[in-house]
């Protein structure tokens, strides 16, 4: 019995139809909160998972490559004559109730035994403390390996959030380096377990596929951005100026400009840099009169496979930039405000977040009937007309330096000067968010005004060259200008 291919394959089946069953119950099923969302997605795609290899199985006995389905049917299910149809009947009959009798004590698998279980697991899903259950980013190393690297710059961890996949910015020959390639790769792998953490039903593989494709195509027309001209033209042609072949008509003139130049002139036009002055000279001499596409292929360099992995690499980490993109704004809005926050307020809204996450509800999804679009209060429900009215609800204020943003009524207005978001708007325009600036909401107004308050405080300063008294041997006050060039005279 434990043998029979057939029974393995109508096994394999009755396995398929429970797994569909147990994963359309599950995606019926409301979470209750975000993390019970996570969760459920993750035991959907386990499900996903058993069903795939399932099938793998199921084609393998089809395929019979040893020839023992083939072989099982024509034993059990076939006979030479119609009149031995009944007796291998029996006969099978006869070994189904043999087997049973020597097992009768063999556990029966109903539906509910395995597989219910699967409704019932909890996945086992590691995030680090920064990430906070698939809320943020945790690009903290990335952010290390950026600013330490030749390609990057030093900037803030909150800017960096912002500007990573804005990989346009650096240089092509920064960027056609073995450690950028090892970078993005880095990038790449956690933007991908990121993704596969918190959307776990995301086809990465799927989405690759039909992006690589696109890349080849764009690839041989030149027309990936960034890489326009596979990232040799545009550097050719800024490079080009500072060696033109038409002023030398002999290779020994060429080795006149010496090897740093030969080797620039050489890698602007993506010919190979290395060997002795006179190779170089000989190699950039070729193009006085063989232009360079006709040239032969071994006078190039094997660079161009590098870009060509490099910008890939970058395609798909932009890719997945765009999937995550609200993760990755929420991201860079926490960094600012963390910025502004002591270490036990940070603990103290963590432990809020965590908070609202467990006792977060679906209800908010629903259809609220809300004609007037009032705010919503406490219990997720509109507040009530009188109190909007009261509070001043409907008057909006807005602040230029938390960047344009909307505060409603005329008490939120006034708190927000305290808040995070309006002292990271004073502290990048350099500007101390001090009882000084309460009510400024233009950053004209705020620089102008702290101009002022610079120049007044320069007028008001200790100035020992005028105000510091010296008294001469008769009783005579000068200031310490004067008594500095008398004494210079000789006067004193």
């Amino acid at each position: 019995m434990a043998s029979s291919v057939l029974e393995a394959t109508r096994a394999a089946h009755e396995d398929l139809e429970r797994l569909e069953r147990l994963a359309v119950r599950e995606l019926q099923r409301d979470p209750a909160n975000a993390r019970d969302r996570l969760f459920q997605s993750h035991r959907v795609r386990h499900m996903l998972d058993l069903v795939v290899s399932t099938s793998d199985k199921l084609v393998e006995i089809y395929e019979d490559k040893d020839g023992a389905r083939k072989d099982e049917i024509s034993t059990h299910l076939t006979a030479p004559v119609q009149s031995d149809i009944f007796p291998k009947y029996y006969e099978r009959l006869k070994e189904i109730r043999d087997y049973h009798r020597r097992n009768h004590s063999a556990r029966f698998v109903s539906e509910t035994d395995d597989y219910e279980e699967l409704l019932k697991e909890e996945p086992a899903i590691e995030f680090t403390g920064e990430e906070a259950f698939g809320r943020y980013l945790d690009l903290h190393e990335l952010y290390n390996e950026f600013i330490n690297s030749k390609f990057g710059s030093l900037m803030e961890y909150s800017a960096y959030v912002g500007t990573f996949a804005q990989t346009e910015k650096i240089a092509h020959n920064l960027k056609a380096t073995r450690p950028y390639k090892e970078y993005l790769e880095h990038i790449l792998e956690y933007l991908m377990s990121f993704l596969y953490r918190t959307e776990p039903l995301q086809d990465i593989e799927k989405i690759f596929t039909k992006l690589e494709s696109e890349f080849e195509e764009q690839w041989t027309n030149g027309e990936v951005p960034g890489w326009e001209n596979k990232g040799t033209e545009k550097e050719s042609v800024l490079q080009e100026s500072a060696v033109d072949l038409d002023y030398y008509s002999t290779v020994e003139e060429l080795v006149e400009l010496g090897p740093e130049k030969l080797k620039e002139a050489l890698t602007a036009r993506g010919l190979k840099g290395g060997g002795t002055v006179q190779q170089r000279a000989e190699r950039l001499f070729l193009l006085k009169h063989t232009p360079l596409e006709k040239l032969d292929r071994k006078h190039f360099a094997k660079g161009d496979d590098l870009k060509k992995e490099i910008a890939l690499t970058e395609m798909k980490m932009k890719r997945l930039c765009e999937i995550l993109d609200e993760v990755i704004v929420r991201t860079k809005e926490n960094a600012e405000k963390k910025l502004t926050l002591t270490y036990e307020e940070m603990e103290a809204e963590r432990e809020e977040e965590e908070v609202q996450a467990d006792s977060e509800s679906d209800d908010e999804d629903q259809q609220i009937y809300n004609p007037l679009k009032l705010p919503m209060g406490w219990d997720g429900k509109p507040i009530p007309y009188w109190l909007y009215k009261l509070h001043g609800l409907g008057q909006e204020f807005k602040c230029e330096i938390c960047g344009n943003h909307s505060y409603w009524g005329r008490r939120a207005y006034e708190r927000h000067f305290k808040e995070w978001r309006h002292q990271h708007g004073m502290r990048c325009l350099g500007i101390p968010n001090t009882k000084n600036f309460n009510e400024i909401t233009s950053i004209k107004e705020a620089t102008t005004l702290w101009e002022r308050i610079q120049a007044k405080q320069g007028q008001n300063k200790w100035r020992p060259d005028l105000e510091e008294e010296y008294e001469d041997k008769d009783g005579n006050i000068y200031n310490k200008k004067t008594y500095t060039d008398l004494q210079r005279q000789g006067l004193i």
